[in-house]
Order: structure tokens, then C-alpha cells, then sequence
């Protein structure tokens, strides 16, 4: 497999009902995973870009997260419908979605 240019990971962090800092799972994480891979398959796009499930990325109450390597970008609150953007702006133009951007207090 060649290097991907950009690496998707996808937070599917499990945490128990009721647990006080949520997870990714109770908030709807595996459709997001689901849309990703429709993209990247009807795009042909895996051997540009890498999509891997995670565990914990920290932005567990306001998730899905969704985290973009080598450029360092989280998005939080990812929806199914939200992928498609991701897909066309950041990975293929390489600007980043701003309205999906993670806050800053996720890196502290």
C-alpha cells in the first residue's frame, strides 16, 4: 500500500450509559464511519487517503470526533451528512471545514 496523503481517524470510543464524559459511540459515531468508507469507496479514494477507527481523542462530549493527520485537525460533532465536505474540502482541496472545527480546549 503507498503512503496516504492524509490518515482519517474516526473516534469510536465505547463508554457505559450515563457515563459523565459521553463517547462517540452514544453519539452516533458508527454512521459517520459508514459514510466515510461509502466516500472513500465510491470516490476510490483508499488509495489516496486512509480511514481507521481510534479509540478516545478527547472531545468525547462533543463527538463524533473525527481527526486528520499529518495536518493535526479535529473536527467534533461530525454528522453522516457532514462527510461529503470533509471528503471534497479538506482532504481533496485541503482546506479544512471550519464550522466542524474542534475547540482549541481539546488539545489541552
Amino acid at each position: 500500500m503507498a503512503k496516504p496523503a492524509k490518515h482519517v481517524f474516526v473516534c469510536a470510543q465505547a463508554r457505559p450509559p450515563g457515563h459523565p464524559r459521553g463517547s462517540c459511540a452514544q453519539l452516533g459515531c458508527a454512521s459517520v464511519l459508514q459514510t466515510f468508507a461509502q466516500a472513500f469507496e465510491q470516490g476510490r479514494l483508499y488509495g489516496q487517503f486512509a480511514l481507521t477507527t481510534t479509540g478516545c481523542l478527547g472531545a468525547c462530549d462533543s463527538g463524533p470526533a473525527v481527526l486528520v493527520y499529518p495536518d493535526g485537525v479535529m473536527y467534533a460533532g461530525v454528522k453522516p451528512d457532514d462527510v461529503g465536505e470533509i471528503v471534497a474540502e479538506h482532504l481533496q482541496k485541503g482546506v479544512p471545514v471550519e464550522r466542524l472545527l474542534a475547540p482549541e480546549a481539546v488539545w489541552s
